[in-house]
């Protein structure tokens, strides 16, 4: 990892399905960015999906795809940590101390939690209820400063401050409070359905969002479809929610301004916009498809970065562990 800037930067994502264009503009990139100035770890939570039944073989191969697009999106092996949570078990452990350090009524209270439920009648499991002690003992296992992080779970977020306030206050000094990274333009990425929803891979309407995964012919169809509205009148503005996505998603791939894209389109109808903003994601994402299908071809190397990445990840976290059971009294191994 980088010397340049001792803060570091923590991420996860599920393994589940393929990225977004939403998560390649709105983070993926920024990601690529924050390399170069801080100890970056990007870990995909397979443990976290356990929450929701799945089919074993589909969940194998879909983890193991979704690091790869890590990897084909630009994230640099040598630079970043990359690996699998199941990988470290101190993320189990520690989750299982600082369960013990958080209120019932706190998890209760998670909006996730009420909406997982609703969508989950069947399996309402404790996994889902302590889903957010997993993700805290994520965070503070490598003592991280920022986490990037949607509006979806700041929530979380704010619960994994408070946990880690608690602990310090109880325990001593132990680890970091982290703070929310949000880049400032761009960051949410809306649907191409409903332009007032973020970007979402487990939206119902599979025309509202675009997969990196997803062909030219398909990413064509899917900005042709999009919403928005009667004006025909290319301004970035929150009155037209539709055309304002159109305008961010051109301007972050394409390397301009918000106006450069609107005097672009001046005078011109929504069609050319749809069409010439589907023609950037195509060319934008044509790296990284290829990339994807290198890696994909040689499996035997992306093994060897997620055993590295992990074994790396474990030593930063058996550090933090060490203090930890110091901390709490155990008796030292």
């Amino acid at each position: 990892m980088s010397n340049q800037n001792d803060k570091i930067v923590f991420s996860g994502a599920q393994p589940t399905g393929s990225l977004t264009l939403g998560n390649y503009i709105g983070a993926v990139k920024n990601w690529k960015t924050l390399e170069k100035e801080y100890n970056c770890l990007y870990c995909i939570v397979d443990s976290h999906s356990l929450t929701v039944r799945h089919d074993p073989k589909e969940f194998n191969k879909t983890s193991l795809s979704f690091l790869v697009q890590y990897l084909a999106s630009g994230l640099d092996p040598d630079k970043n940590i990359i690996y699998f949570q199941s990988h470290v078990p101190q993320h189990a452990e520690l989750s299982w101390v600082l369960g013990c350090n958080t209120y019932i009524g706190e998890l209760n209270r998670m909006t996730q939690f009420k909406d997982k439920s609703e969508k989950h009648k069947d399996n309402i499991n404790s996994g889902l209820l302590t889903y957010p002690v997993l993700m805290a003992a994520d965070i503070l296992l490598y003592k991280a400063n920022l986490v990037p992080v949607g509006e979806d779970q700041k929530q979380h977020l704010e619960l994994t401050r408070d946990i880690a306030n608690r602990f310090n206050n109880l325990y001593g000094e132990t680890f970091p409070i982290p703070e929310p990274h949000m880049p400032k333009v761009g960051a949410r990425i809306m649907s191409l359905q409903e332009p007032t929803k973020k970007m979402s891979k487990s939206d119902e309407n599979v025309n509202g969002t675009i997969f990196l995964m997803d062909s030219e012919d398909v990413i064509m169809k899917k900005m042709k479809r999009a919403v928005t509205d009667s004006e025909n009148n290319v301004v970035y503005r929150d009155e037209q929610p539709g055309v304002k996505n159109l305008i961010t998603i051109h301007s972050r791939l394409a390397g301009i301004s918000i106006d450069e894209v609107v005097a672009q389109y001046e005078g011109k109808g929504y069609g050319a916009l749809k069409k010439d903003t589907a023609e950037v994601v195509i060319e934008s994402l044509r790296p990284f498809k290829d990339r994807y299908n290198e890696y994909m071809n040689n499996l035997d190397y992306v093994e060897n970065i997620y055993k590295k990445g992990a074994k790396r990840a474990y030593e930063l976290a058996e550090d933090t562990m060490t203090l930890v059971r110091k901390r709490i009294g155990l008796i030292q191994k």
